[in-house]
């Protein structure tokens, strides 16, 4: 990454490139990581060697620990460094989205079993617990989540939140999710504009880096960066919907402004008309980015090589035809298209089919080797062992799941959609199917079926005020009760432990705008993740 000069600092990405200018002070803004210790003892060492004398600052982010400056120490420079801490849990990613930025979360949990996350979750949760208020229902599902429930009560227990001054908590109800839960919506293609957006153009950061030539412009080499966010209007109003209807709203947009453009040159207009205009004239800009972007995402998914795996997927959750699905598999093995692709379509089949036949597990495990190579044996033993992969050693659940939380829905609307199926054109997200029955009842009407998904669950009732709904419930629309002093919609808290897809906040925020819903939802996430991302941080460099 280039050095970037802002306010006379000069910022820089680290790595083993030796800081060659001639500045007084370093300051190192670090996660807690041995590979970014030997950066920084290598530096020191490389400016030592040349009689370069600075002042080093080292501030791990969120917390220090113990074994990194071990690191520094083993390498005789930690007597030249100052140590500090910027506790920052959580980055807001846009007005319902958090983010905890802990990228391999999922694989650390699942493969590594360090669970160092968790604290990390737990603290950002009662950091905010400090400012809004005690969270009274917390209803968790999955290894991770029950042990963020468990370590936040301790961490009240041990340094309690002062509610002295505090009216009643904004945040009502905290529900966790675990990844490990639902690995099947992750590693379908999402069907909304944002979810398109992130698997074929990689959202980082809340903006897409393009081709100049895509978006219109002139100009030779550099990429540019295509901010997206809810400050844009245009894309708040297109980002949650079924990408086959964008295309249909940019059109009545673009026709909307010619026909106004025809009007204002054709009769006579008033100053004020003249102002509307001009102020529609404004969101110009934004049409034309979106439609860009639109006509750009229909090169992909009108290939043939899409919808067929659309088809596929389909197929797997609907769990039929399982031999046809398997040909599909390995005929994309034998064409060589990108691993992470055939390993999604493989994970849907193991978990949907509670694992592969003996027989296609040992054929296609060789096949993937031998058509990719042996270097992937790492990956490949990684998702074995988060149980993503698997053989088959009894029968698949998976029909008595669907059927229960309704998670396939015929003849979805995707123009105006009454279910959140509209996000995968049919399927409903099983990770918010969980939400949905958690908001509305809880856990225990639909105890059983919690039992076949992966993992424990609880519901625990904290700290209270009398004014909020029974802990066995949260009565829907009938909780007019839930509001917060100045007559907002108190909240619900979202949790994905392990990443969650554009789609799946789509679906959240549809939710949140019913009518029938009492609450507003708001989401935090270990890292926002496509199929693409989350299969990617099982990979091993070997060698």
């Amino acid at each position: 990454m280039g050095n970037k000069q802002e306010n006379g600092a000069d910022l820089r990405h680290l790595s083993a490139e030796p800081v060659d200018n001639d500045c007084t002070k370093v300051v190192y803004l670090v996660r807690s990581e041995f590979s970014l210790m030997r950066f920084i003892c290598s530096h020191i060492h490389n400016d030592t060697s040349k009689g370069l004398q600075r002042e080093y600052y080292v501030y791990f982010v969120p917390r220090r620990e113990v074994v990194c400056e071990k690191v520094l120490e083993d390498e005789k420079v930690h007597n030249l460094v100052t140590i500090g801490e910027y506790p920052l849990y959580m980055v807001p990613l846009d007005e319902d989205v958090l983010s905890f930025e802990l990228d391999l979360a999922n694989k650390e949990c699942l493969v590594d079993g360090n669970t160092k996350s968790l604290w990390h979750i737990a603290k950002a949760i009662h950091k905010l617990e400090s400012s809004f208020g005690v969270i009274q229902y917390v209803r968790a599902k999955g290894k991770a989540s029950v042990r963020v429930a468990d370590i936040l009560n301790h961490m009240q227990a041990e340094e309690p939140v002062d509610t002295s001054d505090m009216v009643m908590p904004e945040i009502n109800t905290l529900i966790l999710i675990d990844r490990e839960v639902d690995m099947v919506t992750p590693m379908c293609s999402q069907l909304t504009y944002e979810g398109l957006l992130d698997e074929f153009l990689h959202i980082n950061n809340g903006a897409v880096e393009l081709d100049p030539s895509i978006m219109g412009v002139q100009q030779e080499g550099k990429k540019i960066k295509v901010p997206l966010n809810s400050s844009d209007k245009l894309f708040k109003e297109l980002r949650d919907l079924n990408f086959e209807v964008v295309a249909q709203v940019l059109r009545q947009k673009a026709t909307s402004m010619k026909q106004d453009y025809k009007e204002m040159t054709t009769t006579n207009q008033t100053v004020s008309e003249l102002k509307d205009f001009v102020k529609k004239l404004n969101s110009l800009p934004e049409i034309t980015r979106h439609i860009n972007l639109a006509q750009h995402l229909s090169t992909f998914t009108s290939k043939h090589s899409f919808l067929s795996r659309l088809d596929m997927e389909q197929t797997l959750i609907e769990a039929q035809s399982y031999d046809i699905c398997l040909d599909y598999i390995e005929e994309l093995i034998h064409k060589q298209e990108p691993l992470v692709s055939v390993l999604r379509l493989l994970i849907i089949f193991s978990i949907t089919n509670s694992g592969l036949p003996k027989k296609n597990f040992d054929h296609l495990r060789r096949e993937l080797l031998h058509s990719y190579g042996f270097e992937h044996i790492a990956m490949l033993n990684n998702i074995e062992k988060a149980g993503l992969l698997k053989k088959q050693e009894n029968k698949s659940n998976w029909l008595t799941i669907k059927r229960a939380l309704q998670l396939v829905v015929e003849d979805t609307d995707t123009a105006n959609p009454n279910d959140i199926a509209y996000v995968f054109s049919g399927y409903a997200p099983l990770s918010i199917r969980l939400v949905q029955q958690a908001v509305r009842s809880g856990w225990r009407p639909m105890e059983e079926i919690l039992k076949l998904l992966p993992g424990p669950h609880s519901e625990t009732k904290r700290g209270g005020f009398s004014s909020s709904p029974s802990s066995d419930t949260l009565h829907g629309a009938s909780a007019a009760v839930d509001r917060v002093a100045d007559g907002r919609r108190s909240l619900v808290l979202v949790v994905f432990i392990g990443g969650v897809t554009f789609a799946e906040i789509s679906a959240l925020r549809f939710l949140s705008a019913q009518e029938t819903m009492a609450y507003d939802l708001i989401i935090g996430t270990t890292k926002i993740v496509s199929g693409n991302t989350l299969t990617e941080t099982y990979m091993e460099k070997l060698g």
